[in-house]
């Protein structure tokens, strides 16, 4: 029988959102195939936020989580195996579910692949500086 984690993962990441929450996700970086940038990474934990405002292309499958998310305002590409999920919860009042740590894969990663991230957007041309135009603003007298 297939693991009802990430089931139970969409069920509670949407009961949360539907209730105008903040979902959080408690992840174990030590699991094999957790990509996280590492300067985010406590403890052999990391807590990552959810909400459709702080994630882009969220995918929350059966064998993999992924999405694009920014730290210190670098895009990175979020890949999460199932089994490395260890709590799924509301920011505000700590309501959700935690798993155990222990699954029968045993530390191994999912035998399929991780989704292939999105296609960055090309840079343009200046390095990582956005180029700006002219102020939109005007001084009114």
């Amino acid at each position: 029988m297939s693991s009802n984690r990430p089931y139970l993962l969409r069920a509670i990441y949407d009961w949360i959102s539907d209730n105008n929450l903040t979902p959080y996700m408690l992840v174990d970086a030590t699991r094999q195939g957790v990509r996280v940038p590492p300067h985010v990474i406590k403890n052999g934990q990391v807590v990552l936020n959810l909400a459709m405002r702080a994630v882009a292309n969220l995918d929350l499958g059966n064998e993999w989580i992924s999405f694009q998310a920014r730290f210190s305002g670098v895009s990175h590409s979020i890949q999460i195996p199932v089994p490395a999920v260890l709590a799924l919860y509301a920011q505000e009042n700590g309501q959700g579910m935690m798993f155990p740590a222990d699954e029968e894969e045993g530390g191994e990663p999912p035998t399929d692949t991780p989704p292939s991230p999105p296609e960055p957007e090309p840079p343009s041309g200046d390095g990582d500086k956005p180029k700006r135009g002219g102020s939109h603003l005007r001084v009114v007298k």
